[in-house]
């Protein structure tokens, strides 16, 4: 008989990649669980997405990561834990460490991690803070003896697709295309419906118990301009292309500081999407555990803006 599956706590559900991971878990079959501070709020938006869960048949539990009583009790009633906070509140996941601690049940827990592999970056300000907090959240994971896995899934297309990944211009170039570096490094975007599809499919997978999951489709790693040749190709027009040395953009960063001028400078010009190799000891890549998974490849997904 195959065993029963794992009941899921998504705490954050309602944020952007929060939602992804939701839908995901209850597409699979999950028993599926959102920690929510209020079940009926004011914000339009968050009703509707509340609304939207509980006719996927998404539980709400009512509960607060600040509310160490009520976040036990939700914690209690599931196997799996998953944070998809969001950014301001990364370093807040102390409570909820401190939580699955006490509760004495968690089979696997998440942090919410996502993006680069904060263990292989080498990332600026004002990026780095947020990035060395979450590296302090898996060594106390670690430390704690929590089973986990930590999620590295690099960018979300839905992110960087709409203006080519460019940093600074909005929508798709019509004469010009802002390049960082050469444009030969690889990053790797991911489809954030398939970023949710690989972070469930793990749970209760035991090849992925503390590791690392990457996520590195080999269709979706590409170079900015590779990125900027499928585009031409499909819309047969060529770009003027403007490169921005690394020494341009740690100049601009350090004039008007920005979060994501550092991802991109991590990514595009440092190479920290694929400048290592997955330590077999210590990570997994999605597509290799996970052959069967039909991913929504870049040149596919570029399509939508056609």
């Amino acid at each position: 008989m195959a065993s029963e599956k794992s009941k899921i706590l998504i705490i954050g559900g309602t944020g952007y990649i929060g939602k992804f991971v939701v839908m995901a878990s209850v597409r699979q079959g999950y028993p599926t669980y959102a920690l929510v501070r209020d079940t009926s709020p004011s914000d339009t938006a968050k009703a509707q997405t509340l609304q939207n869960f509980k006719e996927s048949g998404v539980i709400l539990l009512q509960g607060d990561i600040y509310d160490h009583e009520s976040l036990v009790k939700a914690i209690k009633t599931v196997d799996v834990v998953i944070s998809a906070v969001g950014y301001f509140q990364v370093a807040d996941q102390t409570k909820i460490i401190a939580a699955v601690k006490e509760a004495g049940n968690v089979k696997r827990f998440l942090p919410s991690d996502f993006g680069n592999d904060v263990d292989h970056a080498h990332i600026e300000e004002p990026a780095k803070t947020a990035f060395d907090i979450k590296i302090k959240i898996r060594r106390m994971i670690e430390q704690e003896g929590i089973p986990y896995t930590f999620v590295s899934c690099n960018f979300f297309a839905g992110w960087c697709l709409p203006n080519l990944s460019q940093y600074g211009p909005t929508g798709m170039p019509t004469e010009k295309v802002l390049i960082l570096g050469d444009g030969n490094t690889k990053v790797v975007y991911m489809d954030e419906d398939d970023i949710g599809t690989y972070t469930i499919k793990i749970v209760d997978d035991p090849r992925a118990l503390n590791k690392v999951l990457h996520m590195r489709p080999h269709a979706n790693t590409l170079s900015h301009n590779e990125l900027v040749s499928l585009w031409e190709n499909k819309v047969g027009k060529t770009f003027e292309r403007v490169y921005l040395s690394e020494d341009e953009v740690l100049k601009k960063l350090k004039e008007s500081p920005n979060p994501i001028l550092a991802i991109f400078h991590s990514a595009f010009i440092k190479g920290d999407h694929t400048n290592f190799e997955i330590d077999p000891a210590i990570g997994v890549e999605a597509t290799e555990l996970y052959p069967d998974i039909k991913y929504t490849t870049m040149d596919e997904y570029l399509n939508r803006f056609l």
